[in-house]
């Protein structure tokens, strides 16, 4: 996996998770304004409602989609790893070299 799309999978993880944060709070202000009457504010609420579904469908696909990638990654890392288990090896010992010179400085 390369740099951009890990770069592209923290934001779309990033995007699920602000987008939770809206619905939650859309969801929210539809319980605390139920009591408000009127018709323009029933209306409002029946077309935030309707935006609520539609984005939670939306956010369901796209996690799924997140899943599903993320799948694809740990299946394309483990072929590598069992057909190349010495160059996994060697990155492997890099990486902890390097990550113990950083905890050293610190």
């Amino acid at each position: 996996m390369d740099n951009q799309n890990i770069h592209t999978e923290v934001s779309r993880e990033k995007l699920v998770s602000d987008l939770k944060v809206v619905m939650a709070d859309a969801e929210e202000l539809l319980r605390i304004t139920a009591s408000q009457a009127g018709e323009k504010a029933s209306a409002a609420r029946e077309r935030i409602q309707a935006s609520l579904a539609a984005a939670r469908l939306k956010l369901t696909d796209a996690e799924r989609a997140m899943v599903d990638r993320t799948r694809e990654y740990a299946r394309a890392t483990d072929t590598y790893v069992r057909e190349n288990p010495w160059a996994a090896v060697g990155i492997a010992a890099a990486a902890g070299v390097v990550l113990g010179l950083l905890i050293s400085r610190r």
